[in-house]
């Protein structure tokens, strides 16, 4: 069985390990369809109790895949959450009449009554004020009428958590690619949100395939240096019998500031075997080893969305 943490100050009790659904709308390959649906039941079968989705995953296709599969299953036995506001490559609105819009969407794709989740989408893009001021107290409102149950915020730079989380009254937000191996910046919001009551969720424990033995994606921003430490290091994993992978995975479950972690496959095998993984013991001994030939490129990072609203950067 999957380990349940509280998300911050909320009811739900998510499972350590979710299903994160932006595979299944091809956001990163062509994927098979049935076998996507698949990866979906298999992850609910192996007790995973949440889904992550976004109405920009696939430009749509994530969440009417969720619909696919969603009605057969009873409503009480998984939290799901979207995200609204980023809509295409190019394309952010967070205007209050598009959160109402963007809601109903979402709710008419997945064919279920109401969202558990609702958090603001890479709002690094935007002048962050308006989601504060305009976008948050929407979804406010749609929290009133029973369509959704929680609000927060997603996105790359620690520098925009930390000034939603001064200014706005969210419930729970969610990281990506700083709770890992490699980046461990999502530390820094602890103190924070544990003063406000702001649940932790941790995505992409494997770095957008940077911590696994995967070719990494054409649109992957990692330097030729980070790339050489990080091949060195899943080297290292791959001749003591193991895999980066794993341990990647391990290493980010096993924080508990993180109420749950969100990796992502429409691949179903690949699914239960992240299942497998984190139920059991992780090796610490490779974890530190991994770390330890991690240590010239630890907390690299790149810049996503307008300049202002990100951390500084670090050399690489």
């Amino acid at each position: 069985m999957l380990p349940r943490r509280r998300l911050g100050q909320t009811d739900m009790e998510l499972t350590t390990l979710s299903f994160g659904a932006s595979s299944i709308g091809q956001e990163f390959r062509s994927v098979d369809l049935g076998e996507s649906l698949q990866a979906v039941r298999v992850a609910l079968d192996s007790g995973m109790n949440f889904i992550d989705t976004a109405a920009f995953y696939g430009r749509g296709m994530s969440e009417m895949m969720l619909g696919r599969v969603l009605p057969d299953i009873p409503r009480d036995q998984y939290y799901l959450g979207t995200k609204l506001g980023r809509y295409t490559g190019e394309h952010f609105d967070f205007s209050a009449r598009r959160v109402t819009e963007s809601i109903d969407t979402s709710l008419e794709r997945m064919k279920v009554d109401h969202l558990d989740i609702v958090l603001c989408h890479d709002l690094e893009f935007v002048e962050m004020s308006q989601i504060v001021e305009e976008t948050i107290p929407a979804i406010r409102r749609e929290i009133e009428k029973g369509k959704v149950r929680y609000v927060g915020v997603s996105g790359y730079p620690m520098k925009m958590f930390k000034y939603v989380m001064e200014r706005a009254d969210i419930d729970c937000l969610l990281t990506y690619n700083h709770y890992t191996l490699q980046n461990d910046m999502a530390l820094d919001l602890v103190p924070l949100a544990k003063e406000k009551g702001v649940g932790l969720m941790n995505g992409a424990p494997f770095s957008a395939r940077l911590l696994t033995n995967a070719e990494l994606p054409p649109w992957h921003k990692a330097t030729p240096e980070v790339r050489k430490v990080a091949a060195a290091a899943a080297k290292h994993c791959a001749d003591r019998g193991s895999d980066i992978a794993k341990i990647a995975l391990q290493f980010s479950i096993a924080n508990e500031n993180f109420a749950t972690c969100i990796p992502g496959s429409a691949n179903p095998k690949r699914v239960a075997q992240w299942a497998e993984w984190a139920q059991e013991p992780m090796d610490e001994t490779l974890v530190a080893e991994v770390q330890e030939i991690l240590k010239p490129i630890h907390n690299w990072f790149y810049i996503e969305g307008r300049p202002e609203n990100n951390d500084e950067p670090v050399a690489s």
